[in-house]
């Protein structure tokens, strides 16, 4: 057998002919026979400490695969262990360049390269869709024919040329990625995959994100196919179908559970594969995909994704099999996209269905933004009448423009409209302020009237006369519907939509509308994407009914042709991986036989792409090394002397800074006019002037902390930086030959980097630009009067003039002078070549920092990311005694495992501290409803009874807290605990107790749809509950857990969903 390595483009992976299960070993520790895995978890504690060496697992994938090479070579009954140095070592600029590539020769990745396997990305012939082929190493691959005939499934219409393409790899048994623009036709690649399995006498399995999207799908299919089921968690339907449609969360658990089903399944389809990349469950889909045996193949669904051919790469690693990517920039219905000002008269086209920014008509609009209104008007009452309004962190469009706004729409024959709110209130707001609109006619108004009424004739009496389904009804009769997370799930079938709309669900419109081009996304108040813009705008235009669908962009206000653009004209989002680890992965990889959480690592998107660009650092690290070797310093020895006391002066001089910048000390001087260098710790801004100076008292976890000293400068920075807030860490220092913006900025102390004894007069008001500017001309005076060649700006002297007496400040005075006068006296400061000799030296120590930066880009690259943090995370584990120092798994563990849906470690522990055998299963409810409320509201302070029960709660919590400290992983306790919010926990006890709907929406401000969701997985949380009693052997517990489950599941909160 042979050991290959190859190298291509900007991939590397490693692979060895062997038998498969061998395949593995080449990668590191974790993927050696099950014999020495075995072997390694049986170690010490302290070894395993040695095994997380970051200089080991830096070494680990060429040491691998010396070893892949010598076990066939040589063949032994104990296999040595072989080392191979690669440490990266820090030279200094007068080491020989010849001594150091000795010392970093295992560095140079040249020869593995040249050796190591690669997934060869093969592009097809194809028309009007690029095709590309992932394929395994060391396979020729062979080109499917064209199909003369689809003989699994037939279409009565005739497919574009990325669909035929899709469709010839499924039915030559080959795994394939489809990324297109939505309602582009995707799904019909997977209905024929779904047809083809039935052929073959194959289970299928249909993954999608999200339950909506499953109970919509299980619909379509049913309409399409026999032998179809449903698995959502709350939802089980013919569990034994052909063809399964589930959640990721279900297929993860059926994989780490072993499912006998799984064994049976031909075709596996990832429906919105790009949600891969959410930060809270895009895990999911990562491991799901890493734990599929490669026998199965797969169809991956997606909206278009720039590296869909990497994502392909990482299939074919994984599953050594083909992976196609089939991808079309083709959309069926072309897009046109306006522009709406406020305050305009009418809408703009600004990019044409050829995809051409016509930036006339964009800076047209611009000029009339405001202009048919004042953006934030009011009327004699003050009431607010703009065009703008404001609510919370997001501005909208008012009711009068919106109005305004439909009406034009509805002229030009461009309904139905999908408009886009980027809150839940705004949602609500625009949508009762333009239900005086009737887009309906008499019949529709029936028609609209017996559909709703069917839909509620489910619930109870009680439940159809709930607010939100009583005033529903009016506003969907004049044809204006409403979706937002809020909403009861009965009634979310509507248009009038937030951005969550537009995840996937089948209701596409003729116009997308935006009200805002700005949202807040929790923490900033920023621009649209335009992955965001691309995902949602998709809804836009109707596949056989409209020629060209159409894109409205409401613009508050004047935005730069740029910015405009980019969200306009920008890519989609690239498909880049969330992985992170959890206590339950871990611990259920601990039960899986023959791998272990090293290997889902390793495997996982995150380290692959990490993998990825190995090549690259490595090219980028040699490019600087031939650098640094032709760079000749001329009296490198004697520089490195001067070198050397001048850094001991810097260091003097930042430790006297540091007395100088004292409040006490510096106070004094801080007088209006008073012109200060400033610098932060990543930018040199310069000379500013002084305008206010003051105190500030800040606020960390509600205590008072020690007042801040702030100065304000009226300081140059780049223009491109300003974004209309002075704060520091967001500017830019001004850029020499460009034109600068001169700001008033807030400024702390330690920012100063020298005080100067001059003073300058400035205007009383400093509001207008040309009193600015003319600061900033006095300031480019006084630079020009005293220019650095000749000393540069007069400094106050720290001791005669600022009477700095400390004598630890005086010390570092004089030591300072006794530096300065020794480097006078150096010879190689009188040389006459001094300077050229010096610059030389520079640069040869900044390649020398360049090169020492790649190598160690490089080597961190090689490390396993995350390791450090599994061994943390598993050093939890033994310390709350959920696995051995041999992960070898307990009780604790296996009762931890059946926990997904919220924090498994402090519910388990709860379950063993026997928090909930003495309390009912209401008031279990009630406290595990602290787990999977994601609302923070304003209420009244809880009643003893349930404080008691939060109180329990916080004193494990703070036990696990301690654990993970102790294991030296980050984590905030105070951020912990308030992670676990209380504000369901009455609202629950009395929906347990058998109180209506109604009496518990009274209870609280938490819209009716929220308080739904909560409690649905307040549900599926009760079961892992009881399925985790069961695991402990408590068959009361669990028959509470059950109990509590029965006491939920009634009305409107677990009516079915109208497509089931």
């Amino acid at each position: 057998m042979l050991c290959t390595i190859e190298y291509e483009k900007n991939l590397f992976i490693a692979s060895v002919n062997m038998e498969e299960e061998d395949i593995f070993d080449i990668f590191g520790d974790e993927f050696e026979d099950n014999s020495r895995a075995q072997k390694k978890r049986r170690m010490e504690d302290v070894e395993e400490q040695i095994i997380t060496d970051n200089e080991s697992r830096a070494k680990h994938l060429l040491s691998q695969l010396e070893k892949a090479v010598a076990e066939i070579e040589e063949p032994k009954v104990e296999e040595p262990e072989i080392t191979v140095e690669s440490e990266i070592v820090e030279i200094s600029a007068e080491t020989s360049v010849k001594e150091e590539s000795k010392k970093d020769a295992d560095i140079s990745f040249e020869k593995s390269f040249r050796e190591i396997p690669r997934v060869q990305i093969l592009s097809l012939p194809a028309v009007g869709c690029i095709h590309q082929v992932a394929v395994p190493p060391n396979h020729t691959y062979v080109a499917p024919a064209p199909l003369a005939s689809y003989t699994a499934l037939e279409f009565p219409f005739p497919l574009d040329s990325f669909q035929k393409e899709a469709i010839a790899c499924v039915e030559h048994g080959e795994s394939v990625l489809v990324s297109a623009h939505t309602s582009s036709g995707k799904t019909v690649v997977a209905l024929y995959a779904i047809s083809l399995a039935f052929r073959e006498r194959q289970r299928v399995v249909y993954t999608s994100p999200i339950k909506a999207l499953s109970n919509q799908k299980y619909r379509e299919l049913c309409q399409k196919f026999s032998d179809v089921g449903l698995l959502t968690g709350d939802v089980t339907i013919n569990p034994s179908g052909s063809c399964l449609v589930m959640t990721t969360e279900i297929l993860r658990s059926m994989l780490y559970r072993g499912s006998e089903l799984l064994r049976e399944v031909g075709w596996v389809i990832f429906d919105e594969i790009h949600y891969m990349r959410d930060k809270e469950r895009g895990v999911v889909w990562e491991e799901s995909i890493i734990l599929l045996p490669d026998s199965v193949r797969y169809i991956f669904l997606s909206a278009t994704i720039p590296n869909a051919s990497q994502f392909a790469e990482w299939i074919t690693f994984l599953h050594k099999q083909n992976c196609h990517v089939i991808s079309t920039e083709f959309r069926p219905v072309p897009l046109q996209h306006y522009v709406y000002p406020a305050g305009g008269d009418g809408i703009y086209l600004v990019l044409n269905e050829n995809g051409e920014f016509l930036e006339e008509r964009f800076q047209q609009a611009m000029k009339t933004i405001g202009k048919g209104a004042s953006l934030t008007s009011t009327d004699k009452r003050g009431r607010k009448g703009g065009v703008v309004q404001k609510s919370g962190n997001n501005f909208y469009l008012a009711g009068s423009a919106l109005h305004k706004l439909i009406r034009l729409i509805m002229e030009r024959q461009l309904s139905p409209v999908i408009v886009f709110s980027f809150s839940r209130k705004e949602c609500e707001v625009q949508a009762m302020e333009i239900s005086s609109l009737d887009l309906t006619d008499s019949r529709e108004k029936l028609l609209i009237q017996d559909v709703f009424c069917n839909a509620i004739a489910l619930l109870s009496e009680e439940d159809r006369k709930l607010p939100q389904i009583e005033s529903l009804l009016p506003i969907l009769k004049n044809g204006i519907g409403i979706h937002h997370s809020g909403l009861l799930p009965i009634i979310k079938e509507a248009l009038f939509a937030t951005e969550t709309f537009s995840m996937g669900l089948n209701m596409p419109a003729k116009t997308v509308l935006f009200t805002a081009v700005r949202k807040f996304d929790g923490k900033v108040h920023r621009w649209l994407s335009s992955g965001e813009y691309i995902q949602m705008s998709g809804r836009a235009g109707r596949r056989g009914l409209d020629k060209r669908g159409v894109v409205i962009l409401v613009l508050e206000s004047s935005i730069g042709a740029d910015i405009a653009k980019n969200i306009i004209k920008g890519d989609a989002d690239p498909l880049n991986s969330e992985f992170r680890l959890t206590y339950n992965m871990v611990l259920n990889l601990f039960r899986v036989e023959g791998i272990n959480p090293e290997f889902m690592l390793e495997r996982s998107f995150f380290q692959f792409q990490k993998y990825s660009t190995m090549p690259a650092l490595y090219e980028k690290a040699e490019k600087i090394r031939m650098e640094f070797e032709n760079v000749i310093v001329t009296k490198e020895n004697e520089l490195l002397g001067y070198v050397n006391v001048k850094k001991d002066i810097e260091k003097l001089q930042e430790k006297m800074l540091a007395y100088i910048t004292k409040a006490n000390y510096i106070a004094p001087f801080l007088l209006p006019g008073r012109l200060l260098h400033i610098r932060t710790q990543h930018d040199v801004f310069g000379w500013g002037v002084l305008i206010n100076f003051r105190k500030i008292y800040c606020k960390r976890k509600n205590l008072e902390v020690n007042p801040e000293f702030v100065v304000d400068v009226l300081l140059p920075v780049s223009n491109a930086s300003y974004t209309g807030k002075g704060d520091i860490e967001c500017l830019r220092p001004a850029v020499p030959g460009q034109k600068a913006k001169i700001e008033i900025v807030p400024i702390l102390l330690h920012c100063i980097s020298k005080i100067s004894s001059i003073r300058v007069r400035y205007p009383i008001d400093l509001k207008n630009d040309d009193s600015k500017n003319s600061v900033l001309n006095t300031l480019t005076e006084v630079k020009r009067r005293f220019p650095e060649s000749e000393g540069g700006i007069p400094l106050l002297d720290p001791i005669k003039d600022m009477k700095i007496n400390d004598e630890e400040f005086i010390e570092m005075h004089n030591r300072v002078e006794l530096l300065k006068s020794s480097i006078e006296q150096m010879d190689i400061t009188k040389d006459p070549l001094f300077e050229d000799y010096l610059e030389k030296y520079e640069e040869k120590q900044q390649l020398l920092n360049k090169w020492n930066e790649a190598n160690e880009n490089l080597k961190n690259t090689k490390n396993l990311m995350h390791l450090d943090e599994l061994h943390r995370r598993k050093r939890v584990l033994r310390a709350l005694g959920y696995a051995t120092k041999q992960d070898v798994i307990t009780l604790k563990g296996r009762v931890a495992c059946e926990i997904s849906v919220a924090d498994e470690l402090l519910l388990t522990e709860m379950l063993f501290e026997g928090i909930f055998n003495e309390l009912s299963a209401e008031k279990c409810a009630s406290l595990l409803s602290c787990f999977v409320c994601q609302e923070k509201v304003e209420s009244a302070e809880l009643p003893p009874e349930f404080r008691d029960l939060l109180n329990s709660l916080h004193k494990i919590a703070k036990r696990v807290a301690q654990a993970t400290l102790e294991a030296n992983l980050e984590i905030d306790e105070t951020d912990y605990l308030q992670s676990f919010k209380p504000y369901m926990m009455q609202v629950v006890h009395a929906w347990c107790l058998g109180e209506s709907f109604s009496k518990i929406t009274g209870m609280t401000t938490i819209f009716e749809g929220s308080i739904i969701r909560c409690i649905r997985r307040l549900e599926e949380l009760l079961r892992e509950m009881a399925s985790a009693a069961k695991a402990m052997g408590n068959e009361d517990l669990e028959a509470k857990f059950n109990n509590a489950c029965s006491c939920m599941k009634r009305d409107i909160i677990f009516a079915a969903s109208l497509y089931l």
